[in-house]
């Protein structure tokens, strides 16, 4: 895998996706128009802004699997399902063929309810296709296969079924980006070792990092995101024992309180436009599962925070992160 960033280990494929970003119709997000868009939907093939971004996400990845340009790793396959789209105007000409009359796109002030409205019936609904034509977004090799059925997505579903879908788009504040480094001591759960995996919940999103075979101090280094919602809890952290022939054992857990980190942010403005410094710090203390103070800092425009956590409910472990915090009005 590889990131678009990555000057010197760009291969064939990064340029032709880099290629394909310069094109104009790429230049702006292909929902709101806003210009020089830095995320991308890889299984639909469009390029789209951060505001427009937050509620591809909330439709789900199975509808549209929202990756970041310039800061996400991309796997070949993804990078392929992009360039068999073509772009923005390609993808635009099935997805909004027939906007009916009357009915504008949002505009790069639009509000969050009009954005809202538009892509989901664009790309959830897919009011804006031919009658007979529908998508399956699975995957994205699957990304454009055809159905016949000419069905809305919602078609069969009883009344409090709906309710409670439509009631699931929240509208998100910001981009979370953990690192799960390592892991220290953690606990035995197979006859002298363990294979264990992390587990991030933040409210109805779980996010998950690969298991280490036979190892109590493994070292993922492995990058996972999620999306933040103006009404945020905490960030759950779970850490599981994968077994193969029965259910995973647990291996402890822990919380993260976000507040410190969004408030800070917040009181500060913009990162980018600001020189190395602590902006903040989340305490230690009997409630919380921290192994030690946490600095909140401006690092190089972005707002980090390393996080060592000792685990709640189990004989041993700790687990380090390291967070990123990116704002959807940055």
């Amino acid at each position: 895998m590889y990131g678009l960033h990555d000057n010197e280990k760009a291969s064939g494929a990064q340029m032709k996706l880099r290629d394909l970003i310069q094109k104009s119709d790429n230049r702006h997000c292909a929902d709101c128009g806003a210009p020089d868009p830095k995320w991308a939907s890889a299984n639909i093939g469009v390029f789209i802004c951060l505001k427009c971004c937050g509620i591809h996400r909330s439709l789900g990845s199975h509808i549209s699997k929202v990756l970041s340009v310039t800061l996400d790793e991309w796997t070949e396959e993804e990078v392929e399902a992009m360039l068999e789209v073509g772009g923005n105007s390609f993808a635009n000409a099935i997805y909004e063929a027939f906007i009916p009359e009357g009915l504008s796109k949002p505009g790069p002030g639009s509000s969050y309810e009009e954005r809202v409205q538009f892509i989901r019936s664009k790309y959830e609904f897919q009011e804006f296709l031919k009658p007979s034509l529908r998508f399956v977004s699975s995957s994205p090799k699957e990304s454009f296969q055809f159905s016949d059925s000419g069905k809305n997505l919602y078609d069969g579903l009883d009344s409090d079924t709906v309710k409670s879908t439509q009631a699931g788009m929240v509208e998100f504040i910001g981009v979370l980006k953990v690192k799960v480094t390592r892991g220290t001591n953690l606990a035995v759960r197979d006859i002298r070792t363990s294979d264990p995996y992390v587990v991030l919940t933040l409210g109805q999103q779980s996010v998950k990092t690969s298991v280490m075979k036979s190892n109590l101090n493994p070292v993922w280094d492995e990058e996972l995101q999620l999306s933040v919602p103006q009404d945020f809890g905490v960030l759950r952290l779970q850490v599981f024992d994968y077994d193969t022939f029965s259910a995973d054992d647990i291996m402890g857990e822990a919380e993260v309180d976000l507040q410190p980190l969004i408030t800070s942010t917040m009181a500060f403005g913009d990162p980018s436009s600001l020189a190395d410094m602590r902006i903040g710090k989340w305490l230690k203390s009997e409630d919380n599962a921290l192994v030690q103070d946490s600095n909140i800092n401006i690092m190089d425009g972005s707002v980090r925070q390393d996080v060592s956590l000792k685990l709640q409910n189990v004989e041993s472990g700790e687990i380090d992160l390291e967070m990123e915090w990116i704002p959807l009005d940055q």
